[in-house]
């Protein structure tokens, strides 16, 4: 029976959508939490136990959210997801691609070595380099954004305008990531590129209420058409550099009209982006993540519960 789980502890209306979209084509799927998955060398079953899928693996596994905790639960939580890939089950996005996004230094150094515009970026770990390097910005005349290594949705994030302020560099145990500040113009805003298996699908601009221009912190939804060609392709040039199936790229654009990539998310959010868009992404994932679990058509699916 090909039955499917969606990894996350908060399945929120994320999870309803995918959910819906996979019961549409005749699947059944279940809400998973890799905090009660756990590997098992000594019985005769799979080697990694889901709950809900104690006789037979899932065909295919849509990771929604990995918890966060200490570096060996989290370590443990990936090693969940690369096992299921090696026993043959689909993961998207798989561990590898969650690793080279999750950590936002990893994601600059990808885009910078394949040659995407990225704002300078450090990552350090002394506060004196970090200290030093931001007052440094600060005197040619930049200012400076410290955000946590691990994060989303703008928070932990804090803008440096002026020396008294690197009081409050923003750290992550000891890990200082910097990156120079892109000033975009009077109006805050920036935009949300959703890449799909190398293709644009979607995409809105943010416009927020303070510098910050993430919707979980307040900021506007606006619809985008996709005839901006060299902000499509640098979209999909930045996924392409981290090897992800699918991903929300955030585009800013500078006061001279540069486009640069800030970031890369491996499991966004694309809630904000349905309220102005015609396509469901939802129903777009659930085909690009079938396609590639080669589940059998519709037709032949047995119906179950979990």
């Amino acid at each position: 029976m090909n039955r499917l789980a969606i990894v996350t502890d908060d399945p929120g209306w994320h999870g309803v959508r995918l959910k819906r979209a996979f019961a549409a084509r005749g699947l059944d799927s279940c809400y998973v939490s890799l905090t009660q998955c756990r590997i098992d060398l000594a019985g005769e079953g799979p080697a990694v136990v889901v709950p809900g899928f104690e006789t037979e693996l899932p065909k295919g596994v849509f990771v929604r959210g990995v918890p966060g905790g200490s570096l060996e639960q989290v370590t443990f939580y990936l090693d969940i997801l690369h096992s299921l890939r090696l026993l043959g089950v689909t993961v998207y996005n798989d561990a590898r691609s969650i690793e080279r996004t999750v950590d936002k230094g990893m994601t600059s150094f990808l885009l910078r070595q394949a040659g995407i515009p990225t704002p300078p970026t450090w990552v350090v770990n002394s506060r004196e380099d970090a200290l030093r390097i931001a007052a440094r910005e600060l005197e040619q005349g930049h200012e400076v954004v410290s955000k946590p290594l691990f994060g989303s949705q703008g928070e932990g994030l804090q803008r440096h305008r002026h020396l008294e302020d690197l009081e409050q560099l923003a750290d992550s145990n000891g890990i200082f990531y910097l990156q120079r500040f892109v000033h975009c113009g009077e109006a805050p805003h920036d935009w949300r590129v959703f890449v799909i298996r190398g293709r644009t699908v979607a995409a809105m601009r943010r416009c927020g209420l303070t510098w910050l221009n993430n919707v979980a912190q307040g900021a506007r939804c606006e619809p985008v058409r996709l005839d901006d060609l060299l902000l499509c392709r640098m979209a999909e040039d930045a996924v392409k550099a981290v090897d992800i199936a699918y991903a929300g790229v955030d585009i800013i654009r500078d006061a001279q009209g540069r486009y640069t990539v800030i970031e890369v998310n491996s499991v966004p959010a694309w809630k904000g982006l349905q309220s102005v868009s015609d396509v469901e992404i939802a129903e777009l994932l659930a085909d690009d993540f079938l396609a590639q679990c080669a589940v059998p058509p519709p037709d032949v699916q047995a119906s179950a519960s979990c």
